[in-house]
């Protein structure tokens, strides 16, 4: 035969239900939270997740700002590099060209201008976004030597 658990005694009731004051007289002692914590606790959590999520929407744009600038960059130093191993003295003025980097369509903006030496001229090259032509993404500047 099982042990028979032994019975608490009848909780006092009032019309409302139970009483805090009518439990601790009778020896319980009351856990749990109250409404009004559980609904603060949810606003804290909630606020919390809000500046997470917002957090990682600022990361993912500057993650896209740094890919956009490498890719112009690596563009600029690709036009840099064939001109000085074409030993070209490129012509005076300005032209513009396409130089896409991976799935990124750039375009190319190269401005030469004359330096105090005749020797060497002013290679300036700025990179735009070819969706928005407006956005320069960077911009260097080289002096190319003749010969």
């Amino acid at each position: 035969m099982q042990p028979v658990p032994p019975q608490r005694p009848a909780l006092p009731r009032t019309s409302s239900g139970f009483t805090r004051q009518g439990l601790a007289r009778q020896g319980f002692t009351l856990r749990g939270f109250t409404l009004l914590e559980v609904l603060v606790a949810l606003v804290i959590v909630g606020t919390t997740l809000t500046v997470c999520l917002a957090a990682v929407g600022v990361m993912t744009n500057i993650s896209q700002n740094l890919r956009s600038v490498t890719l112009a960059t690596w563009a600029i130093a690709n036009r840099m590099v064939q001109a000085r191993l074409g030993h070209e003295f490129p012509p005076f003025g300005k032209r513009t060209f396409d130089c896409p980097q991976g799935d990124l369509k750039l375009v190319c903006e190269e401005e030469v201008s004359a330096t105090p030496n005749r020797n060497f001229r002013k290679l300036e090259i700025s990179v735009h976004d070819a969706l928005t032509p407006g956005r320069r993404i960077t911009r260097m500047v080289q002096l190319v030597l003749n010969g």
